[in-house]
């Protein structure tokens, strides 16, 4: 068993850790009322656009998402929220000590021993859920139930469904599939583009991710037989079955769209496995980006 695939069977645990310790975190994460961004690179990114949408759909408060590079200096937050698994990553150390001083900041971690400590007002420190793989499962999902179970939203039921995702077959025919389409709504649109960013590192394969509304504007265009698209979460009326008029495999997301990225992890790693490659060792990847000055 590879090390990504170990940790990806270890989620529903780390997930019931994170829901059990998220009211003792509650004075490091937002308070209702304030506004807030929600930061990180590659897959916290994409982590961060789900948090962010779900707490501001949820009434509390306005809440924004951006990579780190991109984050706008100008604009005034009552706190700014770093996901970083490694605690070491360039981009949201530079984004951290720029915000010092003058911006509430909390940093949610694997590892507290780095340079994120000194960076960040409040931490936040997941290091049950820390990974030795370089493509990010656990970590990234922890953090976000984490964030979920402060917000109120996270059930046992999303537990279960995460068990039903590690032990239920993948569809018949997924895996021979040669390109790969997303899609999400709301909350799971940054869900979807961490699923075609996961099929990317580990497989190496062709993927794509939209809000799924969009996918007719334009995507659809390229969707053929030997093409799977995706859906976490409900989709909207009418587009399953143009999808499959393209001769398309239409995977129907039924369990929770967290759950559901935990499939497409599976999926990750047996395409990995079908064609030859180490989902361990991806090529042109390490584990955290530091550049040098």
């Amino acid at each position: 068993m590879t090390y990504v695939e170990d940790e990806l069977n270890s989620q529903p645990e780390c997930w019931t850790r994170a829901a059990q310790e998220a009211a003792g975190h509650a004075g490091a994460l937002p308070a209702a009322g304030e506004r807030v961004a929600i930061v990180g690179c590659g897959t916290s990114y994409f982590m961060a656009q789900s948090a962010a949408v779900l707490r501001e759909t949820a009434g509390q408060g306005e809440t924004d998402a951006f990579a780190a590079s991109e984050f706008p200096c100008g604009r005034r937050y009552d706190r700014v929220v770093a996901l970083t698994r490694s605690g070491t990553t360039t981009e949201v150390l530079d984004l951290l000590g720029r915000l010092q001083g003058t911006t509430r900041t909390t940093a949610v971690t694997a590892d507290p021993d780095t340079p994120v400590r000194a960076a960040a007002d409040d931490l936040v420190v997941l290091d049950f859920a820390d990974e030795r793989s370089v493509v990010q499962t656990r970590f990234a999902t922890t953090a976000l139930t984490l964030l979920r179970a402060h917000l109120g939203l996270h059930t046992d039921s999303v537990v279960a469904d995460c068990r039903t995702a590690l032990s239920k077959p993948l569809p018949e025919g997924l895996v021979g599939r040669t390109q790969f389409s997303f899609l999400g709504r709301g909350w799971t649109v940054g869900l979807a583009s961490e699923a075609g960013l996961k099929m990317r590192e580990a497989s190496l394969s062709w993927t794509e991710a939209y809000p799924a509304m969009e996918y007719r504007h334009g995507p659809i265009s390229v969707t053929t037989r030997s093409t799977a698209t995706w859906m976490l979460g409900e989709a909207p009326d009418g587009l399953a079955q143009q999808v499959r008029d393209t001769g398309a495999l239409w995977v129907e997301g039924t369990l929770d769209p967290l759950a559901e990225l935990v499939r497409v992890q599976r999926l990750a790693v047996a395409v990995a496995a079908a064609r030859g490659l180490d989902p361990d060792r991806p090529r042109h990847l390490t584990r955290s980006v530091i550049l040098a000055p």
